[in-house]
């Protein structure tokens, strides 16, 4: 038989166009089935230290060996840094936070639930959200197993217990193994996955990420467990990129139900999730599912205190030996339970003074120095002098101002390549012009940043040298307060190690003189410019802190300028996030495609 007869008799019948296409548009798998078939331009090992210090796990060892070398690198780091003193340490009368984070788990282990909002307050009283008050309990329970004098109620205050350091310090670093570093992980394989990185960079980026100094030196150096809120911010991005929105709700009740701090990114979230329910078209079922299992998330999480607080009502009717709750209601709810006698009295109150030691308004616009848009201010005007309900009028409004087209883009193209940077223009809105910013809040803008990393471009010059400066910058900001606690060694160890693993200032300036492994062309002289007018900054700063005193009348002379020069720093963050969330979108494509197609009717109508 001729070949053509041949080949012709093997041909398959022709498919229905359109059939296809309906398949192919109802069907579609989600983005972690997905993978894209171009790989991420290759990284030479003469690009920064940290490729050249993996470079021989490339395509030779499987990631399964790497990944505990990675996690064990990270884990030696941080355990070094634990050293260290921390926030407190010998420093009566308050100590500091680990006294506050210990004081938690003697107030949980101690006392029945419905306490632990109330007792006594002016120690370091219980003011973050129900998940922190469980992981208190849970970590208390086991160390009063080890030592029951730890967490003994009242006479455990202000302890410097070597052993209890270690232990406090091993809840950290175990918290962030089981929570932190597994989120990261897996969104990272998303990435992998959904956007064609290879596998070697997404190693590099798990190296940078969990080797990113401000978070270790906060929660491994001054002491905090901001990893565990971070970590399930991480999942439900995760998720979010999986396209399990549900279970993305989900993680992120958990963030928020650990820490209040992460409401920096509830607008953000808030809009992917209603670009969701809105487009294509309208969908009310989503609508109605997301609500309900937000609600009942957060039902969850309250539920322990709701039980708490009604079994104390029928306890105080049976029993006249129950500690009183003293605190009344805030006057806005007392319209609502007009006698204490009734039954779910104590439910109600309970419920508000959660709410009014984890929204602690009367504290003031801000605590300390921190490089905000209201510390810089207040060196020009003193804010205390006006009323707290203007401070809070305008803090809403300026923060409303700053977040507004982040989410905008976010409802408009809800898409993973804009996500990251939507969520951390958002973040840096909050950090910059919210109420009651502590220093230590610059993480939450600094993960979704820093988790660009991971992205496809992740170490293209551009990326690398941006999210370097703002880490360093972060870093750097943070100073005054790690030399409160005694941690300046680790802090310049750490920092500037990651510098040199990324090939950043003051270690190195190739990524501003050099092409991009990617193909990308230099990087553009007013960024160079900018960058390094900061990093000059900084050593100067560094300089003069040193070795030259602050005038008498202006003692915080270094930490004022120190604040001025991070928020001008931030600020500039905050622009490059909302450029490049914008910049990922197809906004600006399909403005100029318009734009293109109106000047070609005018034209044509003229003619």
């Amino acid at each position: 038989m001729p070949a053509s007869s041949s080949s012709s008799s093997h041909k398959g019948r022709p498919k229905n166009k359109s059939s296809e296409d309906h398949i192919n548009s109802s069907n579609v798998p989600p983005p972690r089935a997905r993978r894209v078939p171009k790989a991420s331009a290759s990284i030479a090992p003469t690009a920064f230290p940290l490729a050249a210090l993996l470079w021989p796990a490339k395509g030779t060892t499987s990631r399964w060996v790497i990944l505990p070398l990675i996690l064990m690198a990270a884990g030696l780091m941080r355990w070094a840094v634990g050293l260290w003193p921390y926030s407190g340490f010998k420093a009566p009368p308050m100590h500091g936070d680990f006294e506050a984070q210990r004081h938690w788990m003697e107030v949980t282990t101690s006392l029945p639930i419905s306490q632990w909002y109330f007792h006594d307050l002016d120690w370091w009283g219980l003011d973050y959200p129900p998940l922190t008050a469980y992981h208190s309990w849970l970590l208390g329970t086991i160390g009063s197993i080890i030592d029951p004098s730890w967490f003994k109620l009242y006479t455990s205050r202000g302890i410097d217990d070597p052993s209890l350091k270690v232990y406090m310090r091993a809840t950290v670093l175990i918290s962030e193994y089981l929570i932190y570093e597994p989120s990261i992980i897996v969104l990272l394989r998303n990435f992998v996955l959904s956007q064609g990185v290879q596998v070697w960079q997404s190693s590099l980026a798990l190296v940078a990420i969990l080797m990113q100094p401000a978070t270790i030196l906060i929660d491994h150096g001054h002491f905090q467990y901001n990893t565990v809120m971070l970590g399930l911010m991480v999942a439900s991005l995760s998720n979010f990129i999986a396209g399990r929105r549900l279970w993305a709700c989900i993680f992120f009740v958990g963030a928020l139900g650990f820490k209040q701090m992460a409401l920096y990114y509830a607008p953000a979230i808030f809009s992917v999730l209603l670009s969701a329910c809105i487009k294509p078209r309208l969908n009310p079922g989503l609508l109605f599912v997301i609500a309900f299992v937000t609600l009942a998330a957060f039902a969850i999480l309250f539920a322990p205190f709701a039980l708490g607080g009604l079994w104390y009502g029928a306890m105080r009717d049976a029993s006249g030996d129950i500690v009183p709750i003293a605190l009344a209601l805030p006057e806005t709810l007392s319209s609502f339970v007009p006698d204490s006698s009734v039954w779910y009295y104590p439910l109600a109150q309970q419920l508000s003074q959660s709410i009014h030691r984890i929204f602690p308004f009367a504290r003031g616009i801000f605590e300390d120095k921190v490089a905000n848009l209201w510390c810089v201010l207040n060196v020009l005007m003193k804010l205390r002098q006006f009323p707290q309900a203007v401070l809070q009028k305008v803090s809403l409004l300026a923060t409303v101002m700053a977040i507004t087209p982040p989410c905008a883009i976010l409802l408009l193209e809800a898409e993973p390549s804009t996500l990251l940077y939507g969520v951390a223009a958002t973040a840096w809105g909050f950090f910059l012009c919210s109420f009651q910013v502590h220093e230590k809040s610059v993480l939450l803008p600094l993960l979704p940043m820093t988790l660009a990393l991971g992205t496809r471009a992740g170490f293209s010059n551009s990326t690398r040298a941006w999210v370097g400066w703002a880490n360093i910058l972060a870093s750097w900001t943070l100073y005054p307060l790690l030399q409160r606690d005694g941690l300046r060694m680790p802090y310049a160890v750490i920092t500037l190690l990651w510098a040199y693993l990324l090939g950043l200032p003051p270690v190195s300036f190739a990524v501003y003189t050099s092409k991009s492994q990617t193909g990308e062309e230099r990087l553009h002289i007013l960024t160079a410019v900018l960058h390094a007018f900061f990093y000059f900054a900084m050593i100067v700063w560094h300089i003069g802190e040193a070795f030259v005193a602050p005038p008498v009348n202006k003692p915080d002379l270094w930490v004022v300028l120190n604040v001025a020069i991070g928020a001008a720093g931030f600020l500039i963050c905050y622009l490059w996030c909302l450029w490049k969330c914008l910049d990922s979108s197809h906004l600006l494509a399909n403005w100029t495609v318009s734009g293109s197609r109106k000047r070609s009717v005018k034209k044509s109508k003229r003619r």
